[in-house]
């Protein structure tokens, strides 16, 4: 920990690979959502071109499924740092901020520029921490719908190992006209959650003058001494 002035003191809040996989997440979310909208309703057309060379539809399609390969990886990984890294406990310790009706009354009351920051135990407020357990969920719903609509073209492979497995949950979710609904709906969802997260994260960096903005590029945050 450094000292910066008699005031406050900066400490590493987000370490090199938290910040890592959070930036490979948001740019897998943006080439999934504009690929995934292309796959959709496409919107773009290939030059003419005499010879059978323009699938451009494919191209979009083998983008989309390697970033969804990689946004699964992450939150793959990011749930072990969860659960296992001692690092992170401060995450789990967010459940009892999340219990406490008074931390809800201040942070509410934060928000509403009334009451100053509670004092958290964990790494999130009961806000975020509903956020974030929305967000994971729709992680889920995608990579699953994504994995049942995936071993539909690909039956080899990872595509016919996973077969009978996601063909099982095709028959639970509805059928396949559901899966992609479903899939669709779950990308709207997360659409909301980064615009709403994009929002929130500058407005604690306006009125926490904390800099919990730039935490997530260098790492560093700053507290007041206690």
């Amino acid at each position: 920990m450094e000292m910066h002035n008699s005031c406050v003191e900066r400490e590493e809040e987000f370490t090199s690979i938290y910040r890592w996989q959070h930036w490979v997440r948001a740019l897998a979310i943006v080439v999934l959502t504009v690929t995934g909208f292309y796959i959709a309703m496409p919107f773009v057309s290939p030059v003419p071109n005499s010879e059978p060379t323009n699938f451009m539809y494919a191209l979009f399609r083998a983008w989309h499924e390697i970033f969804g390969f990689v946004l699964t990886a992450v939150i793959l990984f990011k749930s072990y740092l969860f659960v296992f890294a001692k690092r992170y406990r401060g995450e789990i310790g967010s459940v009892k901020d999340f219990l406490s009706p008074k931390v809800w009354m201040q942070q509410i009351g934060y928000y509403l520029l009334v009451t100053k920051h509670p004092h958290l135990r964990g790494t999130y407020n009961p806000l975020q921490f509903i956020a974030y357990v929305g967000f994971y969920m729709l992680m889920a719903i995608l990579i699953i719908t994504g994995l049942i609509l995936y071993v539909h073209v690909y039956h080899e492979g990872l595509g016919g190992m996973l077969y009978g497995s996601m063909m099982s949950l095709e028959v639970m979710l509805g059928g396949l006209a559901w899966v992609r609904e479903l899939h669709h709906i779950a990308m709207w969802g997360v659409i909301i959650f980064v615009s709403v997260h994009v929002y929130m994260a500058i407005f604690n960096a306006v009125f926490g003058k904390d800099g919990s903005m730039d935490a997530i590029f260098s790492g560093l945050k700053w507290h007041k001494k206690d």
